[in-house]
Formats: structure tokens, C-alpha cells, sequence
């Protein structure tokens, strides 16, 4: 499908793997030029360059930066080059007891999760106003909606993104730009898969009885009743960075497989 974004310019933070390097090879693919980026600068050499091997001709770039160190997040805003297609993806989590929970704990994920979209938009989205196009979205989470008590700082940075969402897309009335947020759900993303094999070891049952498991006594709202591929994320976010999207702004699209229930 020609999604018509041929010659754009994509950044994606949090990119070096999982959703955000799925996303990074589907807008290659549609002939995007596409900056990644990552805190690990020997990761983010390696994802850069396996993209390029899969996909000769691309063009792909990274961006390191860690959205945790002010400096960098300087440093890498002046590397950019005009951007057309924003991805705010980038996200850090700990699985911890509220009542352990530290105050830095909470302003971490804050300064990643939700800052560093902050941060970026405002840089951004001027210029994609003046030219009367852009695309800006934000990656959130089904934990927005479910809040699991051991997630309880991420759930609430997620949440928060909503409304940050929201308001810049009231920003975009009557222009070309859109303003929109995906909510994943559970993924088999790598972290996801080297977690699932750790639990498959530790209990000592495959892997597939502990995916099953898990929508037996964790996620007992999803409707697929399975772990969704990153690809099946990637392309909904793909299409949402395309001219076919133009009618979608200020919106949340739902890609977690109908675990959040409710009407909306």
C-alpha cells in the first residue's frame, strides 16, 4: 500500500528495538527518511546499520540521546533536521510497590515518558504549522487505562500524554497537521519475549504455555486473547504518519486487542 509519504522525514525516539524499530523499518519501506534514536550509543550503531542491510538504499540515521540527561536532549534537538513525522515512542518503566516507590522514581519516567514529548513538540510543531503539514503522535499504553499496581508512575505518564495529545491537536485547527496517540497493548516485543522466556525457565514450562497463562490470569480483558506482533502496531502508527489519515486528528487509536473495554 502506498501510504504517500515518499521523501518525509520521520523521528522516532526510542528506536534502537521493540515497536519503535518496527515502526522505523515499515516508514523506510514507504520510502520515508527516517532518524532514529537510543541512550546506548553501541545499540543504536547496530540498529542503524542492520535497517540499512535490510532495507539497501534507505535512508536511516541515528540520533543518540538519553531523554534522562537535559544536555543530550539539547544536543540531539539541534541535530534534527526539519521533521515532518514526529514519534514520540521512547518510554521507561519499573515494576515496584507504590508504597517503595521513590520520588525520583516518579519523575524519571516523567522526564522520559512525557517531557521529552513535550520537549520535542514544541520544537516541531511550529515549523509544521508554517509549512501546513506534519504529523505528531504519541505511542501511550493500554496501563493508561488498566493502571496496574505495580506500574502505577508509567500508567500515570501515559495517561498524562492523552491530554498533552489532545491539546496540541486543538493547536492544529484548520491546518494540515494532525495530533494523534496509539495505545498499544501487550506485545511481543523483544523485552517482551526475553521476560516470557525467563518466567518459561523459571517454572520450567514452555514458552507458549506461559503466554497462555498470562492472558488466563493477567490480562483477562484482552479480546485476542494473544500477545499482538510489533508489526501489527507499526503499520497502525504508519498509517497515522500518512496523508490517508488526514480526517483522524486530536484522536486515540487503539491498538491493544480490546483490553481496555468501554465505549471509548
Amino acid at each position: 500500500m502506498d501510504l504517500k509519504i515518499k521523501d518525509k522525514v520521520a523521528f522516532i525516539t526510542g528506536s534502537s528495538s521493540g515497536i519503535g524499530y518496527a515502526t522505523a523499518k515499515v516508514l523506510l519501506n514507504e520510502g520515508v527518511k527516517v532518524y532514529i534514536n537510543g541512550k546506548d550509543k553501541k545499540k543504536l550503531s547496530e540498529s542503524t546499520e542492520k535497517l540499512k542491510e535490510s532495507l539497501p538504499g534507505s535512508e536511516v540515521y541515528g540520533v543518540h540521546g538519553d531523554f534522562l540527561q537535559e544536555n543530550q536532549v539539547d544536543e540531539l534537538i539541534n541535530k534534527l533536521p526539519e521533521i515532518d513525522i514526529l514519534i514520540n515512542n521512547v518510554g521507561i518503566y519499573k515494576s515496584q510497590s507504590f508504597f517503595k516507590t521513590k520520588i525520583d522514581d516518579w519523575m524519571d519516567p516523567f522526564q522520559v515518558n512525557f517531557m521529552s514529548g513535550v520537549r520535542l513538540s514544541k520544537h516541531i510543531l511550529p515549523s509544521m504549522l508554517s509549512k501546513n503539514w506534519g504529523r505528531i503522535i504519541f505511542i501511550s499504553s493500554e496501563c493508561a487505562y488498566l493502571v496496574p499496581e505495580d506500574m502505577i508512575p508509567y500508567s500515570v505518564t501515559k495517561a498524562s500524554m492523552h491530554a498533552l495529545s489532545k491539546g496540541l491537536a486543538n493547536l492544529t485547527k484548520g491546518s494540515g497537521v494532525t495530533v494523534n496517540t496509539i495505545v498499544p497493548g501487550s506485545t511481543l516485543s523483544e523485552g517482551a519475549e526475553d521476560f516470557l522466556t525467563s518466567l518459561s525457565e523459571k517454572d520450567n514450562i514452555p514458552v507458549e504455555e506461559v503466554k497462555k497463562r498470562f492472558f488466563e490470569n493477567v490480562r483477562t480483558s484482552s479480546l485476542i486473547n494473544r500477545f499482538a506482533n510489533m508489526n501489527e502496531v507499526a503499520t497502525t502508527i504508519a498509517y497515522l504518519s500518512s496523508p490517508l489519515s488526514s480526517a483522524t486528528n486530536g484522536s486515540v487509536i487503539k491498538v491493544e486487542g480490546g483490553s481496555t473495554s468501554g465505549l471509548i
